[in-house]
């Protein structure tokens, strides 16, 4: 049996795409250690602070009201990292699903000429496995981090109901 060359661009193969992602920008910080990984979700939520913060002032001055000014604030930059847990999920899921798949949609040009490639098994089950030992540990680590946001933010609201019922 002659097998027939991929046609699929280097570009748009799932295990270049997956190679391509564990490089980039913000999609490599889930590879990183975890205390590296947590420092750069702490660092979004400074930079979550720098925009909730003003924000947050309008409504509660620091002066004279401060645990609100802190709970709010706080909540409010938790939505930066919200939003790059949410977009780390979107991306990782993209390349996982192109690798579990046995057929991947593709364009040869450019022009919308979509076509659909069959991977051979030999491929399939390396992309499988790609998956399984590299891509599932990346999602349970996205799975506990939005875990713990829903938890942080959960003891926030609680933290803002008995000040609010004691204040």
């Amino acid at each position: 049996m002659i097998s027939q060359p991929c046609p699929v661009p280097p570009e748009q193969l799932p295990l270049n795409e997956y190679e391509k992602l564990k490089t980039d920008w913000p999609f490599r910080w889930v590879t990183f250690s975890r205390d590296c990984y947590i420092r750069k979700l702490l660092w979004t939520w400074g930079w979550g602070w720098v925009m909730a913060g003003p924000l947050t002032v309008g409504s509660f001055p620091l002066a004279t009201h401060p645990y609100q000014f802190f709970l709010c604030g706080a909540l409010g930059a938790s939505l930066l990292v919200v939003f790059m847990v949410v977009r780390l999920y979107l991306g990782w899921s993209y390349v996982r699903n192109r690798l579990e798949k046995a057929a991947i949609p593709y364009e040869e040009s450019g022009w919308y000429d979509g076509q659909t490639w069959e991977k051979p098994d030999s491929v399939l089950r390396r992309d499988r496995l790609v998956v399984s030992y590299q891509i599932t540990p990346i999602f349970k680590r996205l799975q506990i981090t939005a875990l713990v946001l829903v938890i942080l933010s959960a003891i926030d609201l609680l933290a803002w109901r008995l000040l609010t019922y004691f204040l």
